[in-house]
């Protein structure tokens, strides 16, 4: 079985070899891709170094699966090719998501879509942690409608992103990622702005919260904020239903769900928080309360490490729905 990692020196694609290791994958053949600028060069995988592979090493190499986190325009580019060479690809950038015709998966919820596509798409990260901890409660009191305001960490924007907050916070003037300084600052753009006044990271929370939810009529209002953390995206949600729910129903479901901890009790100061989220894959809730202001509406605080269960994890753990339910590709 070989499994390549297109994308591999990127901080996703080293969360994939890293959580490839976590799950038992080190016997496997695993195989680096990355750009021209990176082929040569050996990177770590558990105990071992492994050459990173141009895309054509690659694809001559016949991968069963792929993990792409290598950015939209190479996917739409060469995931097609790996799909024509008898490849699975799992794709992390959002070339592929609102395709009709590609699956769009959080295993948890609607892994029995997957139906042995060839091509599956990881949803956006903070769609990821959002639809996790509300599909449990849709399932049973009716989801009608979300307003949500996002707080993003810098790594979701990529390492120049990273090195921008740092070297700022270490009073230096490193290169600008964003079009102001993030350290000590709120940034409420998170990808490009489009016609209707939104960005394009709020459209693929409206987006893909009704494709992975099939609700195609929900209603999704986004603002999304770019913070000074570094790891750990978290979502201030509005959730309204379409019967009688309370926050004690709310918590005793979710509770039971799996992929989620509950963290909410205020008296002791137990609330989520990026810093609890990062290395982890738990989608972390709390701060469930009535929305007194609305019927059938509670609010919620949601956080998730954005690297993994809001990327890595999530294509990992499609791989191994793949693997179980139809064995080889």
């Amino acid at each position: 079985m070989k499994i390549a990692v297109v994308g591999a020196t990127g901080l996703v694609g080293g969360e994939m070899l890293k959580i490839l290791i976590e799950q038992g994958f080190q016997d496997y053949s695993i195989i680096a891709c990355a750009s021209e600028n990176s082929v040569g060069k050996e990177i770590p995988f558990g105990n071992q170094q492994i050459k990173v592979l141009s895309v054509a090493d690659t694809l001559a190499e016949k991968p069963d699966f792929a993990l792409f986190s290598a950015g939209g325009e190479t996917s739409k580019q060469i995931a097609p090719w790996f799909v024509e060479n008898g490849t699975c690809v799992i794709d992390n950038s959002s070339a592929w998501r609102m395709d009709p015709n590609v699956p769009l998966i959080v295993p948890e919820i609607n892994a029995d879509q997957i139906k042995g596509a060839r091509l599956i798409a990881n949803p956006n990260c903070s769609t990821i942690q959002l639809v996790m901890a509300l599909n449990p409660l849709h399932q049973i009191w009716g989801l009608r409608r979300i307003i949500l305001s996002t707080y993003q960490s810098v790594t979701g924007s990529g390492k120049k992103a990273v090195d921008q907050l740092l070297g700022e916070r270490m009073g230096e003037s490193p290169e600008k990622f964003y079009p102001w300084p993030i350290d000590l600052n709120c940034i409420p753009h998170c990808d490009v702005f489009l016609e209707n006044g939104y960005t394009r990271e709020e459209m693929k929370l409206v987006n893909e919260s009704r494709k992975i939810l099939s609700i195609p009529e929900l209603q999704v209002s986004a603002t999304a904020v770019r913070v000074p953390v570094v790891g750990g995206h978290s979502i201030s949600v509005n959730a309204a239903f379409q019967n009688s729910i309370s926050a004690v129903e709310a918590r005793i479901q979710l509770t039971q769900s799996p992929g989620i901890k509950v963290w909410d009790d205020p008296t002791l100061n137990q609330y989520p928080m990026p810093i609890l989220s990062q290395n982890n894959d738990w989608v972390w809730v709390g701060r469930i309360r009535a929305d007194e202001s609305q019927i059938n509406t509670l609010n919620l605080w949601i956080t998730a490490d954005n690297l993994r269960k809001g990327a890595a994890t999530n294509a990992v753990q499609i791989l191994q729905y793949c693997l179980t339910e139809y064995g080889t590709a």
